[in-house]
């Protein structure tokens, strides 16, 4: 087999060298377009509403803007969790992939990364590996998680000369999982698996829903991770632009110092104690509801499931984000709810006047996140907090927001998702609504076991082991399984396209926090470094859907982002300031571009970017491009709410589509379509962690 794949390989090699002045002119017309269209798609559906993006016109993104402002109300930002762009939609037609750049085929020797080589001290061997497809064979909806640790990231970013070569995947995971010298051969094959592991994708076969948007509307292939880190930066990033890049100019990277009291979790906590540092790097838990909270009304869950020893509390953030923004005029009442705006709002003196003059009409907002209060499927009428995941909680890091008795009632639960659409109380006059899952779902469903013989005769206690540790719904794999999270994410899409008013106002912004530290191929940008001198942004490229009415159908966007293109997407909708405008992000922008912020990077960088990023650039685009102009202007329809919906007896029913999701949406994956056959390693073992007794020694 690895024969026949290297023989195809070099196959590509050579093609794409015959090819090469028009690969060049195609890559530059991509870049020029913004928006290309997929490939021909076998679905009726998609060829019946499709509009060459070629036969648009060309508007501006303020006409984009003032178009949308009249028709859409809504932003729905469904925030899942960790997955690489490559990982999941590294094989899918048009978008810049493993095979691909979307117009061409590209080699293994064009493409970053492909080929990895690592070390393994323990047999004195080096080895060479490379990516390949795990399907309904290996049980590919649920798999373990590999490393997306900030010193993990920057190893496999591998930034030289200030590019990432994109090619330290492969040894990271081996020497993290079995150490620089292997103390035995547990060790040796749990680093094995890992190193291949980080290599491996997916497809239709394994989240076929996912797909099925992708194809029906706007996938994006160039948004990546504001921050080069694992999940909390990213999830503080979403409403922010940012990890704490202002507060850290302002005030230094030290943690705060402070009393402790409490009991989380069983465990008591008294004296002084210091929190994390600045910017946020790693997966605090949030400052309100830790041992420093001090908070006895409208007191923050803590996870039951989670770490707060004192140095894995996040200190109050004090800088700008959407919600702040979203006050609009109305900032000052808002703020008149804050517990303790002296401490507060330290950092943002200088923006609450300036968004107060603004203009801009106050917007609501909500963040539903799976276990946050009482859920469905809690066994009593109190809240367990079993399925929260606190350090994903991005608003409860901020006082003038999870301290603020005004602000707290829209930090709500998954279940309060469901029940607010269905009682029509969601916010009259249109809002900006996050929905993210966590550690449990809410439907009982258990993760779809398509062999039973992967990665060996699974016993009865393997089974139980896997029902219990991956059954969670925002796509993590460390805990959920990709089947169980797009039925999740399909009943949340039903459940507005269901509604033909609120369908027809809206917009749905589907991506993810970060990459899990599965490879990539494409180089992010490395825009800024932290005060430990590892890259600080971007991360690794993550997947993007825009799925509306309005959008363009079966077509890719070649814009560059990361979260900002999301906060300048609502900034365009509802007509915000862009928080990099504000007095106290700006000044802290200014400040960072200076002798003691540029030290932190090599000789000659520039710290332009220590803070948020949302004001368009050739670096941060917005989302617009998913939007069709001829939709937007009623010179075509718009797409009905049923071309987004699925069935539910095919959303309930796992493994979705039988294990044969490409066939049943129609697509043909581009490995196939090349003929490329990439199987995985002999003795694989997709859960090295959870089940390592299938960790197979090397001979």
């Amino acid at each position: 087999m690895l024969k026949t794949f290297l023989t195809r390989c070099s196959a590509l090699v050579t093609v794409a060298s015959l090819l090469q002045p028009a690969f060049l002119t195609l890559a530059f017309a991509e870049t020029a377009a913004s928006v290309t269209a997929q490939p021909t798609a076998s679905d009726p559906l998609v060829t019946q509403n499709f509009i060459d993006p070629a036969s648009n016109p060309q508007l501006t993104n303020a006409q984009m803007a003032q178009l949308l402002r009249q028709k859409i109300k809504y932003v729905f930002v469904i925030f899942n969790e960790n997955e690489s762009f490559d990982h999941e939609y590294g094989t899918f037609p048009g978008v810049n992939g493993i095979y691909s750049t979307g117009q061409a085929p590209r080699s293994a020797a064009a493409t970053p990364g492909f080929n990895q080589t690592y070390f393994d001290a323990f047999n004195n061997t080096a080895n060479t590996v490379h990516p390949f497809l795990l399907g309904p064979s290996q049980n590919s909806t649920y798999m373990d998680s590999v490393d997306h640790s900030h010193t993990g990231l920057a190893k496999k970013l591998d930034v030289v000369n200030g590019t990432p070569k994109m090619d330290g995947f492969a040894q990271d995971e081996f020497t993290g999982k079995a150490g620089s010298a292997p103390a035995s051969q547990a060790a040796e094959a749990k680093g094995r698996q890992f190193a291949n592991l980080v290599m491996s994708h997916i497809d239709c076969d394994t989240i076929p829903f996912f797909w099925r948007y992708a194809s029906r509307f706007t996938i994006f292939d160039n948004i990546f991770a504001t921050e080069d880190t694992p999940s909390t930066p990213n999830a503080i990033a979403m409403i922010a632009g940012q990890s704490g890049e202002t507060q850290w100019v302002k005030h230094g990277p030290a943690g705060t110092t402070g009393p402790v009291s409490g009991t989380i979790n069983g465990i008591s906590y008294s004296g002084t104690a210091t929190t994390a540092g600045l910017p946020i790097v790693n997966d605090p838990n949030p400052y309100w509801g830790s041992e420093f909270d001090t908070t006895t009304v409208n007191r923050q869950p803590t996870s039951p499931k989670e770490n707060y020893t004192p140095s894995n509390v996040a200190p109050n953030l004090t800088f700008a984000t959407v919600p702040l923004t979203a006050m609009g005029t109305g900032i000052k009442s808002t703020l008149s709810g804050d517990q303790n705006a002296a401490s507060n709002e330290a950092d943002i003196q200088k923006d609450i006047p300036a968004i107060a003059a603004s203009g801009a009409k106050p917007v609501e907002w909500r963040w539903y996140q799976s276990g946050y209060d009482h859920e469905v499927n809690d066994p009593t009428s109190v809240a367990t907090h079993q399925n929260y995941v606190a350090h994903h909680q991005g608003p409860q890091y901020f006082g003038y927001l999870a301290n603020n008795n005004n602000t707290i009632p829209n930090l709500r639960g998954e279940t309060d998702f469901f029940d607010d659409i269905a009682g029509n109380k969601l916010p009259a006059n249109g809002g900006i609504i996050y929905i993210r899952g966590g550690y449990n779902n809410q439907k009982g469903f258990v993760p779809p076991i398509q062999n039973p013989n992967y990665p060996a005769a699974l016993t009865s206690t393997d089974i139980t082991t896997i029902d219990v540790s991956k059954n969670g719904d925002d796509d993590h794999p460390g805990y959920s399984d990709r089947q169980i999270t797009e039925a999740n994410d399909a009943r949340i899409i039903n459940a507005i396209a269901a509604n033909p008013t609120l369908w027809s106002q809206s917009a749905i912004i589907m991506t993810y926090d970060e990459s899990d530290g599965f490879y990539d191929h494409v180089p992010p940008r490395i825009l800024s470094y932290g005060p430990d001198s590892l890259p600080l942004s971007r991360g690794v490229r993550v997947p993007l859907l825009v799925i509306s009415p309005y959008a363009r159908a079966h077509t890719v966007s070649h814009a560059e982002g990361d979260h900002n293109a999301v906060i300048e997407t609502i900034n365009a909708i509802f007509n915000l300031p862009a928080l990099s405008s504000l007095p106290d992000e700006a000044d802290a922008l200014a400040a960072g571009n200076s002798a003691a912020f540029n030290q932190f990077g090599p000789a000659g960088f520039q710290q332009k970017y220590l803070g948020p990023r949302d004001t368009n650039s050739p670096i941060t685009d917005s989302l617009l491009s998913a939007f069709d102009p001829k939709r937007l202007r009623g010179l075509a329809p718009i797409l009905p709410g049923s071309y987004a919906m699925i069935p539910d007896n095919v959303v309930n029913t796992l493994p979705h589509y039988n294990g044969n999701g490409c066939s049943a949406i129609g697509i043909t994956t581009e490995d196939r379509r090349q003929g490329i056959t990439a199987n995985p390693p002999t003795n694989f073992n997709t859960m090295a962690s959870t089940l390592p007794q299938y960790n197979i020694p090397s001979p």
